[in-house]
């Protein structure tokens, strides 16, 4: 799905970007170039970021 219609980002990129080692919008629009633009899709960047740290993080009972 695109996120960044702006600069053409998927999803895919940003969770690569993320991957990699982004953990701000700021470093998405690094990595990728999404945000960097217009910034509407900011908050569904930023709901990438918090799910896959989620997902990273240990859980806890």
């Amino acid at each position: 799905m695109y996120v960044c219609l702006c600069n053409g980002v998927t999803s895919q990129m940003v969770a690569e970007a993320v991957a990699a080692g982004a953990s701000t919008t700021k470093d998405v629009a690094q990595a990728c170039g999404a945000g960097a633009d217009c910034g509407r899709c900011r908050c569904t960047i930023r709901a990438i970021l918090d799910s896959m740290a989620a997902q990273r993080s240990p859980h806890r009972s």
